[in-house]
């Protein structure tokens, strides 16, 4: 089953219309999704390993303007969305000290959490809420999701044909370790904010 799955993303990552959804996804993660959009980043840049640094273009693009809709519904919406998506994701009792620790260390927040496993929609909506500086919140966002898409497009792009037939040799497994690291960035951002 899980081979079937693999082959069926790998094929959906070769359609023309692959990066309009990764771009969907991109969009949607940085604001109110919970699935990383590495989950079709990497796919595609397997399937057309040429095309991955154009890919990263996208999901950088797309993320920092999904992050722009994340901040305005922390800065605009928190009491009705924000504060339901913050709850949803488990993170409501922890939303006062990240508030606090980005009077601190707002621009570390935003490139550390921006690099992580750590949902990005919790930064984008928390730096919303906190009133941070909507110029450093744009240029930070470009910098840390810049660096965290193209560091994944440029590792499969001089390893991309080694990287697919190590993951298609080893697919259970490097399925485990993708649901770990998500699964260690959630419980990370619950527990260590």
């Amino acid at each position: 089953m899980l081979r079937r799955l693999y082959q069926w993303v790998i094929d959906l990552a070769e359609r023309p219309s692959a990066p309009w959804a990764l771009a969907g996804v991109s969009f949607a993660e940085s604001s109110f999704f919970p699935v990383p959009p590495d989950v079709m980043l990497v796919p595609m840049c397997l399937a057309r390993p040429k095309l991955a640094w154009w890919y990263a273009g996208i999901c950088t693009l797309a993320s920092v303007v999904g992050g722009l809709v994340g901040y305005a519904i922390g800065a605009l919406l928190y009491d009705s969305l924000g504060l339901f998506l913050i709850q949803l994701y488990g993170y409501g009792a922890k939303v006062d000290a990240f508030t606090e620790a980005y009077q601190r260390y707002g621009h570390w927040i935003i490139l550390i959490k921006g690099l992580t496993p750590i949902p990005y929609k919790v930064v984008t909506i928390t730096s919303g809420f906190a009133h941070y500086s909507l110029f450093w919140f744009v240029v930070l966002s470009v910098i840390t999701r810049g660096l965290r898409f193209f560091m994944v497009a440029g590792l499969l792009y001089w390893i991309g044909p080694s990287a697919r037939t190590f993951i298609e040799k080893r697919l259970g497994l490097v399925t485990a370790v993708f649901a770990v690291l998500v699964v260690g960035g959630v419980l990370a951002a619950v527990y260590l904010v």
